[in-house]
């Protein structure tokens, strides 16, 4: 018997931080843990301190506290609860994350890459139709599992729910999509990486079209392509309709469209770049449900096989799928979540 979706095993995150008695420390620096400050003051949450690793901390100033080693805490608190604010899909990292996890209570307050929404009661409550929906139309047993434990773990911030629902990008690629002979479109193409995942696990391919709204990025992603036959690169953002938007680039993989400035660049839409894919691979910092909107005429008339992102954006997990079915529902939809810690690397895979 399937456990109810609403069933929580513990409480929910931020009430467990609003109500913890011990000193919380957060882990890690950057975005994350300006999300995390951020909703903390929003809450009256008081954070005592912030950690970095051994390797990395400096005893640098960081939002007002002096950034210290987990040893040091130790030294002064004993106990305390550490709130994790930052990412990786490196082992090590999670291994040792893991290890901190066991020396100390460790909860995961879950912001999102993208947008401000937090999943909380009154998420849960305002969204409680759509998650449901959403998950009476994924296709498979594994499916339902995963969209469960990442509903667990973004709800509890607890990690032991990530590690049971984790499986190897090889059972997506060889008995999800099964790639062979495609037409392949790359929206957030980076420089390059995902291209060579396709030419990795695809049995031939007739072409690649590969986008990309970072400058620096995009002359990367070029280069790279430069000795790969019938690969065309386009420097452009994706969202639901034709014209120009400003990209915040990041010293990393995010190029986030934002309105309000940055570098400007042509933004298009999967239609209007008309090349007939076979497969559509989408991690475009939040713009995911945008896309969708503006490849409707793709999703219908070419059906191509799909590999979505559903993590930038805390209701991505539900709307996303909801957005695909509406617009074509003859998909079927998988969901599966990749090694990576918080719950990244969570991925929509449609036939």
């Amino acid at each position: 018997m399937m456990t109810p979706l609403f069933r929580f095993d513990y409480p929910n995150v931020w009430t467990a931080l609003e109500e913890c008695t011990q000193p919380i420390v957060l882990y890690g620096m950057g975005n994350g843990a300006d999300k995390v400050l951020d909703a903390f003051e929003k809450r009256n949450i008081r954070a005592a301190g912030v950690m970095a690793s051994d390797d990395f901390c400096r005893y640098q100033e960081y939002r007002g506290f002096t950034v210290k080693k987990e040893s040091d805490f130790e030294r002064e608190f004993g106990s305390f609860t550490v709130a994790l604010c930052f990412g990786s899909s490196l082992p090590d990292v999670m291994q040792h994350i893991r290890e901190v996890a066991r020396r100390h209570a460790l909860l995961v307050p879950n912001v999102p890459v993208i947008g401000d929404s937090l999943m909380d009661d009154a998420f849960i409550d305002r969204c409680r139709g759509e998650i449901q929906s959403a998950f009476d139309l994924l296709a498979d047993d594994r499916s339902r599992m995963v969209f469960k434990g990442a509903l667990d773990f973004y709800y509890t911030g607890r990690l032991e729910y990530l590690k049971a629902i984790e499986s190897d990008k090889d059972e997506a690629f060889c008995d999800i999509l099964r790639l062979h002979d495609e037409r392949y479109l790359d929206l957030g193409a980076y420089r390059g990486d995902t291209a060579d995942e396709f030419l990795h696990y695809s049995d031939g391919y007739e072409s690649i079209t590969a986008v990309e709204p970072n400058h620096k990025n995009f002359r990367k992603l070029c280069e790279h392509l430069a000795g790969v036959e019938n690969a065309t690169a386009i420097n452009a953002g994706i969202a639901d309709r034709e014209g120009v938007m400003y990209v915040t680039e990041g010293g990393g993989r995010m190029a986030a469209l934002n309105p309000r400035g940055g570098r400007e660049v042509p933004v298009t839409t999967v239609d209007a770049v008309d090349c007939a894919p076979t497969y559509l691979k989408a991690d475009i910092e939040g713009m995911e449900s945008a896309m969708l909107r503006g490849a409707v005429r793709t999703l219908r008339e070419y059906k191509p096989k799909l590999n979505l992102a559903a993590y930038h954006r805390t209701e991505d997990l539900f709307t996303l799928i909801l957005r695909l079915h509406e617009i074509a529902p003859d998909y079927r939809i998988f969901l599966r979540k990749h090694p990576y810690i918080p719950c990244w690397d969570l991925n929509i895979y449609a036939v």
